[in-house]
């Protein structure tokens, strides 16, 4: 796994998987700092992964049932170890009908939600955050891009050992 970072506001970091598996160990490692009310906002092309991560990051909260693509049924509520994992994907939302479901309430409550096509819905999302843009760069690597939006998502890309970058153009 190769880690860089691109400039901007607020801070993003890059990190390179080259493979499904550093995928999903990047999806394992970020889990293990969830806390109550985590929310991730996870974006990309059809096929460039979010629901791969998705399911690696359930199973390291220790999700035991089969994590899949909410696309039809917007939210599906998982049992993870410690805490719940709420898995939504509002790619067929609009912001007012995501507004209308009270998204609200997952994402201040005790456990830890990923959004799926989170960019669709951003004015509703929680003032802080982490936003992830997962990009196909090859059949199995991927680009992942983290915004953290307030300190706690700042400290879990510190954690994670990847260091921004500053005074580089973000390309969009």
């Amino acid at each position: 796994m190769k880690s860089n970072q691109t400039g901007g506001s607020p801070a993003q970091y890059e990190l390179e998987a080259l493979s499904e598996q550093e995928t999903a160990a990047f999806a394992e490692a970020m889990a293990k700092l969830a806390f109550p009310g985590s929310v991730l906002a996870v974006d990309g092309d059809l096929g460039a992964g979010k629901t791969h991560f998705a399911k690696a990051f359930a199973a390291a909260l220790g999700v035991q049932d089969i994590v899949n693509s909410p696309t039809y049924t917007l939210i599906k509520e998982y049992e993870g170890a410690e805490l719940p994992f709420y898995h939504m994907d509002v790619y067929r939302l609009s912001l007012e009908e995501a507004d209308e479901l009270g998204l609200d309430e997952y994402f201040h409550g005790n456990g830890v939600t990923l959004v799926e096509w989170a960019s669709l819905i951003e004015p509703i999302l929680p003032s802080e955050r982490l936003h992830l843009r997962l990009e196909t760069t090859g059949a199995e690597s991927r680009r992942m891009v983290c915004s953290p939006i307030g300190s706690q998502y700042e400290a879990w890309c510190i954690a994670l050992g990847l260091k921004p970058v500053k005074g580089e153009e973000q390309s969009g």
